[in-house]
């Protein structure tokens, strides 16, 4: 019997292939959980090209590979800043396997318009940021938490900030804003439902080779950007994944209320 067996974990954002969001789904399911992915339905003409060239459909098709490893798999695209869309989804989730017991708050906007200085940053761009990550994490938690509690087996909660929630950057304030507020309503949460054994956490990776990361090549100008960390090298969708797999599990049920950084050295103060 692996470590989740009988659990149901929940992913938003875990439809590409290069992405943390289908690492960590695949790091549950091999823990043993069945697994929810959400989307956004994304347009396939904007797929990068590995994506297409394998005929890579979103979500759909991270939920075939869950199942390829022996587990059930739910596919949904939701808006996770949509109150009617983040309940259905925790109770589409119920209807389908009879539980929830996992959350990982992994929906964010890509990197675009709002790395500019704030005032050339236009107010919609940077409210929609904060929608996504921080509404969302809201949104998300606020379906998913009386469900646990009903539940009565407690039960985890794990959202992906940044390096960005632990420090400030010039030409970044929407994306500082929402992950620092991400670490904060940890927090919070933590403080609210820990009660209830219901462990909650952050994981603050930095750069990390996704194809969220395609925007800027795999030459010099993403080299430089890999050796700013001290360990000499941007971290893997996998490396994150993994880790957020074991703070699921009961090996880190002492683990609460934390801000984990996971960012090959790019932050060492707190």
């Amino acid at each position: 019997m692996e470590e989740l067996d009988g659990k149901v974990a929940i992913i938003t954002g875990a439809g590409r292939r290069r992405g943390i969001g289908y690492s960590t789904a695949m790091a549950l399911a091999r823990l043993g959980a069945d697994i929810v992915v959400t989307g956004t339905g994304r347009d396939p003409s904007t797929f990068p090209p590995d994506e297409k060239e394998i005929g890579w459909r979103d979500v759909d098709s991270t939920a075939d590979e869950v199942r390829a490893v022996g587990r059930k798999a739910l596919s949904m695209v939701v808006d996770v800043t949509d109150v009617k869309q983040t309940e259905g989804l925790i109770s589409k989730t119920v209807s389908e396997f009879g539980r929830a017991d996992i959350l990982i708050n992994n929906a964010a906007v890509a990197i675009g318009a709002d790395r500019a200085p704030i005032v050339d940053v236009d107010p919609d761009v940077f409210q929609r940021v904060l929608d996504v990550k921080v509404r969302g994490m809201y949104l998300c938690s606020r379906a998913f938490i009386p469900q646990v509690i009903t539940q009565g087996q407690g039960g985890k909660i794990v959202s992906v900030a940044s390096s960005a929630g632990k420090r400030g950057a010039a030409n970044a304030a929407a994306y500082n804003a929402a992950n620092f507020a991400v670490v904060g309503m940890t927090q919070s949460l933590a403080h609210e439902i820990g009660k209830h054994q219901i462990n909650v956490n952050t994981v603050c990776p930095a750069a990390v080779d996704t194809a969220r990361m395609d925007k800027f090549g795999r030459g010099s100008e993403w080299q430089e950007r890999a050796a700013l960390h001290p360990i000499g090298r941007a971290g893997t969708p996998e490396e994150v994944g993994n880790f957020m797999g074991f703070l699921c599990t009961e090996a880190a049920s002492w683990i609460h209320g934390q801000s984990i950084n996971i960012d090959g050295g790019m932050v060492m103060e707190h």
